[in-house]
């Protein structure tokens, strides 16, 4: 007897529908095939199966099964299809008897038939509610994780007895309530603190700024100047996630097998990979594509300490993503894009020994040493990054004297941003940018107007400065998010000219 069972194979971050086709032959010797490109994880299924099958009570034919899993051209990956592959066999044996065409079926097996946690079970729901199936059986660790989604019925399935028992209309396993995107904002206690910053008022400003517009940002400056201490601290005045944005950010741990205990990603990431981390692990790959660090840090912050000690292939790769918001994949099984929309902090010394322009220590680096140790980062990355910022060492004086009044927490600066980032959402309302920093060309001269003192600065700056086109365009974005946290109404030249600031000099990109 033939039987068709509904399931999913995640692809990239989204999930493709798989048919899972059990053919139990009233002739030949007993045996089990699968086909349909598995891999060693779906081969070995059939040991998982055969004892969860046994040893929930029920019979594993002796008789010749062949299970195809179509489509037939896609690669097939992981233990996801222990348990439509299970109850697919029950099926076609007649042990159940039952109409599953509306459902869709995924999860682990252990031996003894209980379901073990699977990855990227976000993405296997959307995919039932965006078929129109209404139910999905999945995994009852995972059930949380499914919650979010509203519109399908989540049965959570602690083994394949519990699930066969349902089937059968024994007992009634009890569906998943949905939760609410409210229920899982808190306030969040972060290890650092605006106010624990002395000394450095221009960088908290500019990580202000950044924050509230979603810019790029270079810190340079010598050792001990508290660079990793003001990037570590940016998280605590970023705006909150909002439902669509904590969905994908969910959804790429929840496939890259990260998400861990949260059932919800509500924090925005933070993530600091070391200087010798692969071209891959930055950007993903593999031969079944993996979402890299650029993915994790979608739609939060991606530190990266000691800027040029990264290989220099490995920093190119970023400039795509940079601009586009996204990365493509290719690999000879198939072509995958990952989300890649985040906030780049980047820090760096201005020389080897990290001592340049500092009047305490004298500078121990001959010119060239200089000029081949700032030429690690290429101009056109540099050009891709919205605000530079010098972050002088601190005098003794700001660390030792008492404060006469507390500074300004974490929390009243991401007030602050989060009133500029709603300014944004809805100026943006009816497009897809959610930040400044997301503008192209088009959209600056849209929605950024300037008068005629504006311009006239810019021309300036732009002589002066020798501003390149994508740098124009930058410092404007940049003057539109000063505005915005000042909740003014239009750029005037004070913005701009605040903005300017951040640009970096001539001279200082020849060094």
């Amino acid at each position: 007897m033939l039987a068709k069972v509904y399931s999913s194979a995640v692809l990239g971050l989204d999930a493709v529908p798989i048919e899972v086709e059990v053919d139990v032959a009233s002739q030949g010797l007993p045996s089990l095939t699968i086909v349909g490109l598995p891999d060693k994880a779906v081969e070995e299924a059939k040991e998982r199966v055969r004892s969860a099958i046994r040893n929930s009570g029920a019979d594993f034919p002796s008789k010749r099964i062949t299970i195809n899993l179509a489509p037939a051209d896609l690669p097939k990956e992981g233990a996801s299809y222990d348990l439509p592959i299970a109850i697919g066999i029950l099926l076609a044996s007649e042990q159940l008897k039952t109409d599953i065409s509306d459902a869709i079926f995924t999860g682990e097996l252990a031996l003894e038939g209980k379901l073990r946690h699977t990855n990227g079970i976000l993405s296997h729901v959307l995919l039932a509610k965006e078929k129109g199936l209404k139910r999905i059986f999945l995994p009852k660790i995972n059930a949380k994780e499914a919650a979010i989604i509203d519109g399908v019925t989540i049965f959570p399935v602690a083994s394949l007895e519990e699930l066969f028992l349902h089937l059968t209309e024994h007992t009634k396993l009890l569906p998943q309530a949905h939760l609410s995107f409210i229920k899982y904002l808190k306030d969040d206690m972060y290890d650092s603190d605006m106010a624990d910053i002395h000394g450095q008022e221009q960088a908290k400003r500019a990580m202000e700024i950044a924050a509230a517009g979603g810019h790029n940002i270079l810190l340079k400056g010598p050792p001990g100047a508290g660079k990793t201490l003001i990037a570590r601290t940016l998280p605590s005045i970023l705006p909150k996630l909002t439902l669509p944005e904590a969905l994908d950010v969910t959804k790429i741990y929840s496939t890259a097998g990260n998400l861990g205990k949260d059932s919800l990603v509500v924090r925005r990431p933070f993530r600091a990979p070391h200087h010798t981390t692969s071209h891959i692990g930055l950007i993903g790959g593999g031969s079944m594509p993996k979402p890299g660090e650029i993915s994790l840090a979608h739609r939060g912050v991606l530190f990266l300490d000691e800027f040029p000690e990264f290989q220099r292939h490995t920093l190119e790769a970023l400039r795509q993503p940079l601009e586009d918001g996204f990365v493509t994949v290719s690999r000879a099984q198939g072509r995958v894009s990952f989300p890649a929309k985040f906030m780049l902090v980047a820090a760096q010394n201005p020389c080897p020994c990290g001592f340049l322009g500092d009047n305490t220590h004298p500078c121990k680096c001959t010119q060239t040493q200089i000029v081949r140790y700032q030429k690690r980062v290429s101009g056109p990355m540099l050009d891709r990054i919205d605000i530079h910022l010098d972050v002088p060492a601190v005098k003794v004086e700001k660390l030792t004297e008492e404060q006469k009044e507390k500074a300004e927490s974490s929390k009243a600066i991401q007030h602050r941003v989060q009133k500029a980032r709603d300014v944004q959402t809805k100026r943006f309302t009816h497009s897809t940018i959610t930040a400044n920093a997301d503008m192209a060309s088009k959209e600056v001269r849209t929605f950024c107007q300037l008068n005629k003192a504006c311009v006239d600065l810019l021309k300036m700056a732009v002589s002066r400065m020798g501003l390149s086109a994508r740098s124009y365009y930058r410092a404007i974005k940049v003057a539109q998010t000063i505005a915005d946290l000042e909740q003014s109404q239009h750029i005037t030249p004070a913005h701009i000219a605040e903005s300017l600031q951040y640009r970096p000099r001539v001279e200082s990109s020849i060094l």
